[in-house]
């Protein structure tokens, strides 16, 4: 099903990972390395880590959800659009 999809290919526990610049990074490669993507790198991990936060985030601790939520800014640092 998903070999049909542009969804991004994630490196496996991307998001239970500690540093929001670890997440930012993976995201960054993984966007920069999909050749199934339609957007920009930029605007996919973007968008990979919006629908993480919207989908799964919500059932996460505030603690937890912190990490991804600061991967944002991250994510905007790597890719040059601070």
């Amino acid at each position: 099903m998903t070999a049909d999809s542009n969804a991004l290919d994630l490196e496996k526990s991307v998001f239970a990972k500690d540093q929001p610049r670890d997440i930012a990074l993976s995201l960054k490669r993984s966007a920069e390395e999909s050749g199934r993507r339609k957007s920009s790198p930029y605007r996919s991990a973007m968008s990979m880590l919006a629908f993480y936060l919207n989908r799964a985030g919500r059932n996460l601790s505030e603690r937890r959800r912190a990490v991804p939520e600061r991967a944002k800014v991250e994510l905007r640092k790597a890719f040059g659009k601070e």
